[in-house]
């Protein structure tokens, strides 16, 4: 979830100008899979995250909120603070990754209590915007795919990038049959991404610009973002603003039992 929110991944094909060359092959897409995994952060605070969904009528809704995550050797533990609006202002998002399950906590400040978030509830929207519990899983998951593969080079934008095809690994319960990438080959990130359920029907898509990247000491992340739930007509824009990467965070922030305190 370090790059789901401060530089996630998934704008219209054509855009796109795909150059001819080799057939694709695993191989060929190590190094660049080797480089987004390494712009990962050991660590990483925002000071600011806003999620901005906006339904298919056209209404809005805002929250804004503090992100914090650590990735300690490919185990990430994220916690997402809420700050506005006022009805949800104190709710929580707790994420641990483990090797066999994951352990996944919302805390509602109205019941003043945490909740467990289990089995299908993993796929409902988290807070009204177009991320679920298991897109977030499922992004930071497709950079450990071994048998990712380089489709080729193209132009997004006016910006050369390079498309990689990821697949869910055999153990993980994803609805998305595979997941697209267009990177950015200087930062390694990915500026669109399109989220396939079945052959060819994109379910999710991502969009940034190059002119959204930005650094925090040697990473790099997306400072603005679009989500788009292309099968409900909704999208979720993300801001990030004030990523301090590589800082010392306290362990209450991701205890099941004080995560929600303070902050």
């Amino acid at each position: 979830m370090i790059r789901m929110l401060a530089g996630i991944i998934l704008a219209a094909a054509p855009l796109l100008a795909a150059a001819q060359g080799a057939p694709a092959t695993v191989s060929a897409a190590k190094p660049l899979v080797d480089c987004m995994r390494a712009n990962i952060p050991s660590s990483v605070q925002v000071k600011e995250v806003e999620l901005i969904s906006r339904d298919r009528t056209g209404g809005e809704r805002q929250l804004r909120g503090r992100l914090y995550a650590t990735n300690d050797k490919d185990r990430v533990k994220a916690m997402l603070k809420i700050g506005s609006p006022p009805d949800l202002a104190g709710a929580a998002y707790l994420m641990k990754e483990g090797s066999k399950s994951d352990e996944i906590y919302v805390y509602v400040p109205a019941l003043n209590k945490v909740r467990r978030v289990t089995g299908g509830n993993m796929d409902g929207p988290l807070w009204g915007t177009d991320l679920s519990y298991n897109d977030l899983k499922q992004v930071q998951n497709a950079f450990y795919d071994p048998n990712a593969k380089l489709e080729g080079k193209a132009v997004l934008d006016g910006t050369p990038v390079q498309i990689l095809q990821f697949a869910p690994q055999a153990d993980q319960a994803s609805r998305y049959t595979s997941i697209r990438a267009w990177v950015e080959p200087k930062s390694c990130m990915a500026l669109k991404a399109e989220f396939y359920e079945g052959q060819q029907v994109v379910r999710k898509r991502f969009s940034g610009k190059a002119a959204d990247l930005k650094q925090s000491g040697p990473h790099w992340y997306l400072a603005d973002m679009v989500v788009a739930d292309l099968k409900e007509g909704t999208q979720t824009r993300i801001k990030v603003t004030g990523v301090a990467a590589d800082k010392t965070l306290a362990d209450r922030l991701f205890n099941p039992a004080t995560f929600y305190v303070g902050n």
